[in-house]
């Protein structure tokens, strides 16, 4: 195989692995969500359209009914000013506007009761979130259309938040596991009716083959390898090389508490693809957190080519906005001291970091609406297989991001911009991704949905569902 074509990118389709943001579970969600089977030309709109704008303009209508047209405030990312209005209105009591406007509007969207629902969780209003809750219950359904299906995870949050229960919701979520073959069947279906995961392996595995073109021995240090999957496609490609392969070493961190099972298996795994594709390989285990990782752990050697892989799970690491220590900054020095050939970040396009409550609350619902409405495409509205990948899949995060905040919050993704800000502080430098990798995601795409969009942005790649970025991948050195 020719070097400028140094491998086929994409993940063979028997094998997956979400990574750790995907955080498994059962069914802990009601299964009584009635179906609101109504069609209007808001839903088409849903469907055809790009979300996060009908959630801006459902927003704005809000705004209007219940603080007035000519509320002077600054805006939020998501294009309104609801979130800095005061809990109660010049016009009316918080409550009553609600009981008068809304609550019994039998034209409501859960859009539009989920946003009022979040301000009045904020304003502590126990008896407003209860008729919300009690509305709201009414119109969702796992079954339903894609915020109807959102709303039914969303809810389950902002009762958490209101009662301060989500670190035990999460906690509940965390621990009760689907069985071995549930779990592994909604990773496979995810992987395969969404581009998202394989779009960022193909990314990052583009730049690290880039990286170690000429090199003859290559070590690989995974922040996170879950099952070791993004590595097939890596050594299938490196085993093809004119030459012959380099020898690889791979060094596995594994998050106990996240991915229990032994990392013996992850190492049996990859050493039987050496042995059949004949390359010369060894595999160094850590089963530890990765804030706990020390630079003497990862054993590097000097002659060989380092690359350190960072699959979504930088946004796990706590900032300095939950420890002074900055866990995530840390990382990012300490991989810096290491000299890495190449560094590749993959990371969730969202902004749920630092963003105050109800910021944040609409930034869950344009981001996974989006992800939804992308599941809706490909898979039926009655499946169980849609509402599994959805449950163990999603559904937790989406928890965690709503009702826990803290060091109890572990999902804190950051936009590219600010990835790239901590990146330049730590160190590191743009490694632009080849216009080899940009063609063959391209290609990629047209397998899928035509409302995926792929956009570049300073040798970075974004995947997005309409006009919404979801996925960022980048690479350093």
């Amino acid at each position: 195989m020719p070097v400028d074509d140094p491998f086929t990118l994409m993940a063979p389709s028997h094998s997956f692995n979400f990574r750790k943001n995907i955080s498994p579970f059962g069914s802990c969600f009601p299964d009584n969500h009635r179906i609101h089977s109504s069609c209007t030309k808001f839903e088409a709109e849903q469907v055809a359209g790009d979300q996060s704008q009908i959630i801006a303009r459902t927003l704005q209508e809000l705004e209007t009914v219940l603080l007035g047209p000519d509320l002077d405030c600054d805006e939020f990312d998501v294009g309104v000013s609801l979130y800095c209005a005061p809990s109660v209105s010049p016009y009316m009591n918080w409550s009553d506007s609600i009981q008068q406007h809304v609550l019994n509007d039998p034209r409501n969207h859960p859009e539009k009761l989920l946003l009022l629902c979040a301000q009045a969780v904020s304003n502590e209003d126990l008896d407003c979130a209860h008729n919300l809750v009690n509305r709201l219950n009414q119109l969702v359904s796992i079954y339903g259309d894609p915020m109807q299906r959102l709303a039914a995870y969303t809810v389950e949050g902002l009762v958490a938040k209101l009662k301060s229960s989500g670190k035990g919701l999460y906690s509940a979520l965390k621990c009760k596991e689907p069985p071995v073959g549930d779990l592994l069947s909604a990773m496979q279906i995810m992987y395969e009716v969404c581009p998202y995961i394989k779009f960022g392996y193909m990314a990052a595995n583009g730049a690290i083959a880039e990286a170690f073109r000429e090199e003859d021995r290559v070590h690989i240090i995974d922040f996170e390898i879950a099952e070791g999957t993004q590595w097939i496609t890596l050594m299938q490609a490196l085993a093809g090389r004119p030459g012959g392969p380099p020898h690889i070493r791979i060094t596995g961190v594994a998050d106990p508490e996240a991915w229990p099972r032994s990392l013996q298996a992850v190492q049996q795994r990859l050493t039987q693809l050496a042995d059949s594709f004949k390359v010369p390989f060894e595999f160094h285990a850590l089963c530890m957190k990765a804030s706990d990782v020390q630079p003497w752990m990862l054993e590097v050697r000097a002659g060989e080519a380092l690359a350190v892989n960072f699959a979504l799970q930088l946004h796990h690491m706590p900032d300095e906005s939950v420890l002074t220590t900055n866990p995530r900054d840390r990382l990012l020095r300490m991989v810096r001291g290491l000299n890495p050939k190449v560094m590749t970040v993959v990371e969730q396009e969202a902004n749920t970091n630092t963003s105050p409550f109800l910021a944040r609350f609409a930034e869950v619902m344009s981001y996974y609406s989006a992800v939804f409405e992308s599941l809706d495409v490909t898979l039926p509205r009655h499946s169980r297989d849609r509402v599994n990948v959805e449950e163990q899949c999603l559904a937790r995060d989406i928890v965690n991001i709503i009702a826990c905040e803290g060091a109890d919050r572990v999902e804190r993704h950051e936009v590219l911009g600010k990835w790239r800000a901590r990146m330049t502080m730590a160190g590191f430098e743009p490694y632009p991704l080849s216009s080899y990798v940009n063609a063959t995601i391209k290609s990629l795409l047209e397998s899928y949905s035509d409302n995926y969009r792929l956009k570049e942005e300073n040798g970075a790649l974004c995947l997005g569902w309409l006009n919404r970025m979801l996925i960022a991948a980048s690479a350093w050195h």
